[in-house]
């Protein structure tokens, strides 16, 4: 079945750095595009950023261009998103995504707290 696993949140001042990884498997990981999301408390789930299968194509959501990276590794099965510059904006649960067979699939998140 497919999982998708994320690992990497926690607490981290203005200004820092954090790196998510999402474990992949139970799909073809490198013919699938892939997506990061977050939610904030009292907030809808919000698209963050996506990358397609080959890595090449990605995109990022206005509010963390230039910020936030998204890279795969297709060897490992892995997502990251690697994030700079951390706002307080940013705190939220942050999840990884995967659409199979027009059916989406969605890890169990991982808090991204940015806090001084």
């Amino acid at each position: 079945q497919v999982q998708l696993v994320e690992s990497g949140g926690g607490l981290v001042q203005p200004g820092g750095s954090l790196r998510l990884s999402c474990a992949a498997s139970g799909f073809t990981f490198s013919g699938s595009s892939m997506s990061w999301y977050r939610q904030a408390p009292g907030k809808e789930r919000e698209w963050v950023a996506g990358i397609n299968s080959g890595g090449i194509i990605t995109n990022y959501a206005d509010s963390v261009k230039g910020r936030f990276t998204i890279s795969r590794d297709n060897a490992k099965n892995m997502v990251y998103l690697q994030m700079n510059s951390l706002k307080p904006e940013d705190t939220a649960v942050y999840y990884c995504k995967v659409i199979v067979r027009w059916a989406a699939y969605w890890g169990q998140g991982t808090q991204v707290t940015v806090s001084s």
